[in-house]
């Protein structure tokens, strides 16, 4: 008896059982909170804007908000207040056109006259462009009128080689809007000048003109020999104003609808 209760009093009692720590359980709760701390750092960081989650993870899903297209985004072409007119000064940037025996050449002879027609009505409150002859600004150029300003040959032809032309292209989209221009034209400039008007020299090369053809469907246009450099050059060469006060006063015709009363008023055929 006195032995078996000495064996037993080595076991250890419920009461001390239970009241003695457990490591193991210690040690597992805090990986379980260090595993909650790591995942919710990982969604915090996934739902972060701009910040994509990793391919292996997320099938490529990101949260990067997406921009909402604004009115600067796609700006709407302001409507023009003022008429815009583009003035063409014949073979300038590309090559000098007629050139006389003394060296004078047709492409300054436009350029002087083309750059008073700009000045002449920009004083008047319009929009000019100066172009060039292959300007890169003629494809699709749309504006109320387009002229070029060219002049007619040095050399000799007879006595009768003096006077303007003025011509429209073949098979206009507008016909009647550019024969009023060219009705414009012939007419002001006959009164500004006093030159006669030389209708039957117009050739294929004025009425097949290259910008006709690249310019926008809507924009009128038309194509002036100023004069011939042969027996008018004195004219063009000491009053370009002249010409270029004719050229001005036949756009403002045609844009404010004027009345045309000389016998000018009809477009040769």
């Amino acid at each position: 008896m006195e032995t078996d209760h000495i064996e037993s009093s080595n076991e250890p009692s419920h009461n001390e059982e239970e009241k003695a720590p457990s490591k193991k359980g210690a040690i597992y709760q805090l990986q379980i909170v260090f595993v909650v701390a790591f995942v919710l750092a990982t969604l915090f960081t996934a739902w972060t804007p701009g910040v994509s989650v990793p391919s292996n993870d997320w099938e490529n899903v990101s949260f990067a908000p997406v921009p909402t297209p604004t009115l600067a985004d796609n700006p709407t072409k302001t409507p023009r207040t003022r008429p815009l007119v583009g003035i063409v000064a014949g073979h300038w940037g590309n090559d000098p056109g007629s050139v006389c025996n003394d060296g004078l050449t047709e492409a300054e002879v436009n350029l002087k006259i083309a750059t008073l027609v700009q000045k002449y009505l920009s004083e008047q409150g319009y929009d000019v462009d100066l172009l060039k002859e292959f300007d890169l600004r003629l494809n699709g150029y749309e504006a109320t009128a387009l002229v070029s300003i060219h002049a007619d040959s040095c050399d000799y032809i007879n006595d009768l080689a003096t006077g303007f032309k003025v011509a429209q292209a073949m098979g206009s989209k507008h016909p009647e809007r550019v024969a009023r221009l060219t009705a414009c034209l012939r007419n002001r400039y006959n009164q500004i000048t006093g030159m006669p008007l030389h209708s039957t020299s117009v050739t294929g090369d004025m009425t097949s003109y290259h910008a006709f053809g690249e310019i926008n469907a809507s924009t009128a246009a038309v194509i002036i020999e100023t004069g011939f450099l042969n027996l008018d050059r004195q004219f063009l060469t000491q009053t370009p104003e002249l010409a270029a006060q004719g050229i001005a006063d036949g756009i403002v015709c045609f844009i404010n609808n004027e009345s045309i009363t000389s016998p000018l008023e009809q477009p040769t055929p």
